[in-house]
């Protein structure tokens, strides 16, 4: 995944069509928009081999022809893709960070259909620029690594005189999805999150929670900060591996780098149910893009990235080159992953896969110091609402406003509205809020207002609040969820409607 920036002929087309033409006709002949020349980039879904630890894992891919993981779009190139579902069952892949029509976002519901395996699927829209990735929005598949970079360039990325570093952060088990859902709620069940009014909620079972998957007690990922007696919790699972391009320390990929150059890190935490703490060691690098978006540049040499988000870091190595490792360290824990940058001819030392001691709880430092470069909108928000995150590790049940998706309270919208959503954290664990077909700024933290980072996913610590707002400009229904996706399994999802969608 390490590119460096292609100088292919840009591709100058028109603007895709809107949503109401889509939702005319859903089938692969007709999901695309007007035509445009060129022809489009394939995309298969498909099993691969994956060795981790030394042991085989049969998991997801998303390939281009060449066999290279997902999708790279330079300036001015639309998104025209032929999605290839030979995955052996049915899928659908959602275009995390993009916002196209309604009928294009890749989440299967009662008006738009899954794709079934051996069928194929077309999409065309002008993309949104920035860092983002795809993954499945299908069952547990994304447990699986059925995830890619979806990376879109602008003239001031082909400008600028500076290598391109790709990561995508996972977390890993051998085993099944749905035996780790199922260590947690103490049965075999869980939401089928792809389709609205078909999933049986009465006859999902919350009972005990097996404990061999979770972190309890003393064990790493229970933080020792408590709120009304009770401890925090920061992971759900304890995963067999943790990767950064599919690898792991044991063995990281090593990226040449020029002394003195200037690199970008693009950073996608693809985790399902893990936070990281990134470590850049001996360098320090400016945050100067999240979730796609540029912001004013923050220096640091380590960033919290919940699940879903993403970092643009710029890095300028030292001009005695060397070996630099880039590391993801798990939330409250010791485990880490990453890759190394290496100068021609420097010595690349092991690096463990475990750190010396655990990790704090991410946090909203980093959230709290980050500025849009261009806000969307000053404006007074149409409609105000509050969303509070709710659920529990015992039984293991997660939702919004105490209600699991399917009965769930849709946040009811116009076109044309400022919208002002501020999520409030009920819970004993973090949730990073993901909404689709939107990005919104970060308008208030903990009640104080702030000229924030725009975004598509928000973390949100426990006992904390966070305020963001944006403009009801794509007309649809949106999935609203946690980014954990075994709590979006259980229920932590709602939808935003607008006026003629319900």
């Amino acid at each position: 995944m390490t590119l460096s920036l292609s100088r292919r002929r840009l591709l100058s087309t028109a603007v895709a069509g809107g949503c109401a033409a889509l939702l005319s006709a859903l089938p692969r002949s007709v999901l695309a928009a007007a035509p445009v020349a060129g022809e489009p980039v394939r995309l298969t879904v498909d099993r691969r081999t994956l060795e981790v630890n030394g042991k085989p894992a049969s998991v997801f891919g998303i390939r281009r022809p060449d066999g290279a993981p997902g999708l790279f779009l330079d300036p001015g190139e639309r998104f025209l893709v032929d999605l290839a579902n030979r995955a052996g069952e049915d899928t659908v892949i959602h275009w995390h960070g993009q916002t196209p029509p309604y009928a294009q976002d890749g989440v299967a519901d009662m008006n738009r259909p899954a794709i079934r395996d051996g069928a194929s699927a077309g999409y065309d829209f002008a993309p949104r620029p920035g860092t983002h990735w795809m993954h499945s929005h299908h069952g547990l598949q994304e447990q699986l690594l059925m995830a890619a970079p979806l990376v879109v360039r602008t003239e001031e990325d082909r400008r600028a005189d500076e290598q391109e570093v790709t990561i995508l952060l996972h977390d890993f088990s051998f085993r099944d999805p749905a035996d780790l859902l199922a260590s947690l709620t103490g049965s075999a069940g869980g939401m089928a999150h792809g389709g609205h009014g078909g999933m049986d909620h009465g006859k999902m079972e919350h009972g005990q929670m097996g404990h061999g998957a979770m972190n309890h007690g003393a064990m790493p990922g229970k933080a020792d900060g408590m709120a009304g007696g009770m401890a925090m919790d920061l992971n759900d699972v304890e995963y067999d591996a943790y990767l950064a391009n599919d690898r792991t320390l044991g063995d990281p990929e090593v990226v040449r780098v020029e002394r003195g150059g200037r690199v970008r890190l693009r950073v996608i935490n693809g985790a399902t149910s893990t936070a990281f703490h990134l470590d850049l060691g001996r360098l320090e690098g400016q945050v100067v893009a999240v979730d796609g978006n540029p912001v004013q540049p923050v220096a640091g040499s380590r960033f919290g990235i919940s699940m879903g988000q993403r970092l643009d870091i710029r890095l300028t190595l030292p001009a005695g080159g060397g070996a630099f490792p880039i590391l993801a360290l798990r939330e409250g824990a010791v485990e880490r992953t990453g890759l190394i940058l290496a100068t021609p001819g420097a010595a690349v030392e092991r690096v463990a896969e475990r750190g010396e001691a655990a990790t704090g709880a991410l946090d909203l430092s980093l959230e709290g110091q980050l500025a849009a470069v261009a806000p969307p909108s000053t404006r007074k928000a149409d409609l105000v609402q509050r969303v509070r995150l709710t659920g529990g590790m015992a039984p293991y049940v997660w939702s919004l406003d105490d209600r699991t998706f399917g009965m769930h309270r849709s946040v009811l919208v116009r076109s044309g509205q400022r919208v002002e959503l501020t999520f409030e954290n009920a819970s004993m664990m973090a949730h990073p809020m993901h909404l689709h077909g939107h990005h919104f700024q970060v308008v208030a933290i903990d009640g104080r207002p702030v000229a924030g980072a725009v975004r598509d996913t928000v973390l949100v610590p426990m006992m904390a609040s966070v305020t963001v707002a944006f403009d009801a400009d794509n007309p649809g229904r949106w999935p609203l969820h946690c980014h954990n996706l075994l709590h979006m399994a259980t229920g932590m999802m709602t939808e935003l409607v607008y006026d003629g969608f319900a």
